[in-house]
């Protein structure tokens, strides 16, 4: 039987490129996705017999500002629960990390609004792209 396990890392350039290709996301310089992810935050790893199938990370500056970015399961994994457990580890982050009054925000692709409004994030108006909620 498959091994499906969630880990507390980031993923490789190679791993990342390969998720983003995935789900149609713009490509990337190597040199790009490799500082910005070194820069996140927090970022877990979904892996399927060791292979990354999914992916998320929190970037900002760790006090003021939060934003979820990069939550991704390749499309033939989605529907499986995937996405929630990386939302699920990236919310438990927050909680150890974020500030009463925090502003964390990211940006949904059209149509998964509703996935991230169960982790109490709201639309905002349309002249302010993405959601956001205050911690």
């Amino acid at each position: 039987m498959p091994e499906i396990e969630l880990v507390e890392r980031r993923p490789t350039v190679q791993e990342y490129q390969r998720l983003r290709r995935g789900v149609g996301w713009g490509e990337l310089s190597n040199e790009a996705a490799d500082v910005g992810l070194g820069n996140a935050l927090y970022a877990v790893v979904l892996e399927l017999d060791g292979v990354a199938i999914g992916c998320g990370r929190v970037v900002g500056d760790a006090a003021v500002y939060f934003y979820l970015q990069d939550v991704v399961v390749l499309p033939e994994h989605q529907g499986n629960g995937f996405g929630a457990r990386i939302m699920d580890a990236l919310m438990r982050y927050l909680e150890r990390a974020a500030r009463p009054g925090t502003f964390v925000g990211l940006m949904a692709a059209e149509g998964v609004e509703r996935f991230y409004e169960r982790y109490g994030f709201e639309r905002r108006p349309d002249d302010r792209p993405g959601m956001s909620r205050v911690w």
